[in-house]
This record gives structure tokens, sequence and C-alpha cells, in this order.
């Protein structure tokens, strides 16, 4: 009888292409995926990988077999999202998030995880989402929440939330009466997200568009952006939602601006094929968490902000 560990070693093996992928995916030895692809043929009785030079290929058998097997594991995950008890399920899942998502309702998702399976663990990757996107086609995650949606078929995506991008200022920062002009910003360095990442784009075009040269101070930190902005650096755009404390002390304050600034959407992907349920179920839970914060913080509104800028939407790929 087929065990269903050598059909997910196998799995892993074809989706990482080696054996010492697979290893570190499943947090075993190389000797353990290959006595487990061993034991898989013998019950097969076909070779399922060959050598190629320096490297495992798979043979026609495998990529026949592969279809079934991703098949068996899916109906394995339907089944214990219908039959069984959530205390008894054991994992881990590998769960990427964008900054945004962590100092918003990551912590309320951990709670929520911890006491619906207890015997499931979180291995957290905060990154920026052009990199959530590429470690997720490397399956080296097993769920992302990142800016935008995902439409690659491999994989299935759910919104989980909207953020209203702001241009934030420290009071001690002399801008000029509001609403303010995109002259009147560029006076100041702009310091918002990396300039790998969809917002940066945006930001800088909305400058470009005009003719009007601006300084662009990218950073990958989140954290860094609030801090520059408390330091009155320059005009800091992120997202109100994680400053609503320093906005509520005074220390930050939101700037009328004469040009809308659009709102980040958000969304969590994880692989379509559903041999992996708890990775839905992080996905499904994403999605109430979010939905909980966001009424709770009015998130969809944000008070004068959202009214004053006109936010849109930015939801790009």
């Amino acid at each position: 009888m087929l065990d269903l560990k050598s059909l997910e070693t196998f799995i892993w093996t074809m989706r990482l292409g080696g054996f010492r992928r697979a290893a570190e995916r499943l947090n075993t030895t190389q000797p353990a995926i290959s006595a487990r692809i061993a034991q898989l043929q013998d019950e097969l009785g076909v070779l399922l990988f060959e050598r190629v030079g320096r490297r495992v290929a798979p043979t026609p058998q495998a990529m026949v077999l592969l279809t079934y097997a991703e098949r068996m594991m899916a109906l394995r995950a339907e089944l214990l999202d219908a039959v069984a008890d959530r205390q008894a399920i054991r994992g881990v899942i590998r769960l990427g998030v964008a900054e945004t998502v962590v100092h918003t309702w990551l912590s309320r998702l951990i709670e929520r995880l911890n006491a619906l399976y207890p015997g499931v663990s979180l291995e957290i990757e905060v990154e920026t989402s052009p990199s959530l996107r590429e470690a997720l086609l490397r399956h080296e995650l097993d769920v992302a929440v990142m800016l935008g949606s995902y439409t690659d078929i491999r994989f299935k995506t759910v919104p989980v939330g909207n953020y209203p991008l702001g241009w934030v200022v420290s009071p001690s920062l002399p801008i000029p009466a509001e609403p303010v002009s995109l002259q009147d910003l560029a006076a100041w360095p702009i310091i918002t997200f990396s300039r790998t990442t969809q917002p940066y784009g945006v930001i800088r075009e909305m400058f470009s568009s005009i003719g009007l040269p601006v300084r662009m101070f990218g950073n990958s930190s989140l954290a860094s952006v609030v801090r520059m902005a408390l330091d009155s650096v320059g005009v800091s755009v992120i997202p109100t939602a994680i400053v609503q404390r320093e906005l509520a002390d005074g220390r930050l304050r939101l700037v009328r601006s004469q040009s809308p600034l659009p709102n980040l959407s958000f969304s969590a992907a994880y692989p379509a094929n559903q041999d992996n349920h708890m990775a839905a179920v992080v996905a499904r839970l994403a999605v109430e968490v979010a939905a909980e914060y966001g009424a709770l913080h009015a998130l969809t509104d944000t008070g004068q902000a959202a009214v004053e800028q006109g936010a849109g939407d930015l939801a790009a790929d």
C-alpha cells in the first residue's frame, strides 16, 4: 500500500527539483528522502528519477504519478478538514507577510491560529511583496499575504483588506497651507516603501507625470519610514493604519493634499492544489482577522484620511 509520507516526499522532490531541497522543505536529511523515494519505486516497480549528469531528472512515469499523488494528498486535506479534531492536527506553516500586516493584525492572526490549532506552528517571514511572490513561486512559503492580487493559476488568492495611504509628517515640519500641492511636497524628501515595490513606482509617477523632480527615499522597513517622519527628515507616504498611535498623540499628522493617494489592497495566496490543508485554513483566518481589524479601526474610512485624499485602489499584479 502506498505510504502518504513517501508520496509527500515525491511531490516535494518534483516541485523543488531535487532531493536536497526536498529534505530542507520536509526538515529531514537527503538519505531519508532517498530512502522514501526508493521505497516508492519498489512499491510501484518503476524508476521515478534518473541521473542526468550531476542532476536527478524525473522519468515519464514520475510525471504521470505526480498528478495522482497530488490528487491523493488533496483528498487527504479534504478528509482532515471534514473529520479531524483540530486539537490533533500538527504541522508547521511558513507564512510570509508584508510589513503593513505586522503593524496591524498579524498578532491577532497568531492568537487565533494558536487557539484553534494549538499543534500548528508558524514560521514567519517579513519581506516586500515582490520578494514574497518569488518565495511563493519557489515553494519557500505556504501562504503569503502581500500587496496586490496574484493571478498565477497555480495559486489561489483571496482579498484581505484595503489600507489608505497618507501624506504623514512631523508637526515641526514647516508645511505650507493645506491642501498642499505636489510642488510644495516635492520640496522635501518623500520617504516611503522600497524602490522595488508598486507604491514607490506609483508615487514617483505622480511627480514625474507633471515634470516635477523629487527626492525619493525608499525604505524596506516601514518602522524606519515612521522613525524618519518623527525625526522630520521629510514627508512620509505610509498606510495610516500603522501610525494611528502617533497621529492620536500628535507626534505625527496627516497632510491634506491636492493629489489623492491610492489605497493599498492586500491579498493572501496559497497553492491551488489544496494538498496543504492548513495553508487554506491560515489564508481563511487571515481574511477573518483582517476584516475584524478593519471594522474595529474603520480602515475603509479612516476618519478624514480617505475622505480628504479621495483614495483609489492599488491592486495590480
